[in-house]
């Protein structure tokens, strides 16, 4: 979205969750687009911004780059990181998920990692252990604080934008294992937030949001809808 219509997106968007203070929403438009959504924002507080992306160096030579600096300088407060199109499209690894997940705690932001298989890794029966290498090299060297205080996001990658969804079942083992491993790192695992991601609409959120292990959503497509976003927050 443009300055305007984000800005436009998010006064529809105030006033369609009315009074909801009990689920907590965070929003991550375009970097160009930052400044202008917390200027819509004003004092509202049931709205929090994050970023969709950062480099893990604080300053330097980038072009093109946005560092943690930046971010914090337009208050942002969430960065969602290793998004499976950033994987898939820009070659980015495990490692370098990594290294800006350290840099986004070092700068007092919360990352939203993400990780999930593909359809070929599914039907080959590989989910768990892609999941399993994703969480490892994605999370490593963070201590039991940053552990608790990263957010893991799951979108079997299968079910993005393709108007297909990981039944409940799905979904819930998925979630189940990435808590059993954090548990393993020694993790209060129970505290972690772990989000589904994967074609979240309003007709199906209420049931994915009621599974045990999942504590919340990424929400894609539907998310560019104020109305239709609101109404998944309603069903959290």
């Amino acid at each position: 979205m443009t300055q305007a219509e984000s800005a436009r997106f998010v006064q529809s968007l105030l006033l369609d969750l009315g009074d909801i203070t009990d689920v907590e929403v965070v929003i991550v438009p375009p970097f160009t687009a930052i400044a202008k959504v917390m200027e819509a924002l004003g004092a509202s507080q049931s709205i929090k911004v994050g970023a969709q992306n950062m480099h893990w160096e604080p300053n330097g030579p980038f072009t093109g780059e946005i560092s943690s600096a930046l971010l914090r300088d337009l208050l942002v407060r969430y960065v969602v990181l290793g998004h499976s199109e950033r994987r898939a499209l820009f070659g980015e690894t495990d490692e370098i998920v990594n290294r800006k997940v350290r840099a986004a705690h070092e700068a007092t932001l919360r990352p939203i990692v993400c990780v999930g298989e593909t359809l070929e890794q599914r039907d080959k029966g590989n989910v768990k252990k892609i999941l399993s290498i994703q969480l490892r090299g994605s999370l490593k060297d963070l201590n039991e604080k940053e552990l608790q205080e990263t957010v893991i996001a799951y979108e079997p990658i299968w079910a993005i934008g393709t108007g297909r969804t990981a039944t409940p079942e799905q979904a819930q083992e998925a979630c189940a294992f990435i808590r059993d491993v954090l548990r393993v790192r020694g993790a209060a695992a129970d505290r972690i937030r772990i989000l589904y991601g994967g074609s979240v609409k309003p007709d199906n959120a209420a049931e994915l949001l009621a599974l045990p292990d999942v504590d919340g959503a990424l929400v894609g497509g539907a998310s560019l809808d104020p109305e239709e976003f609101a109404a998944i927050v309603e069903a959290a």
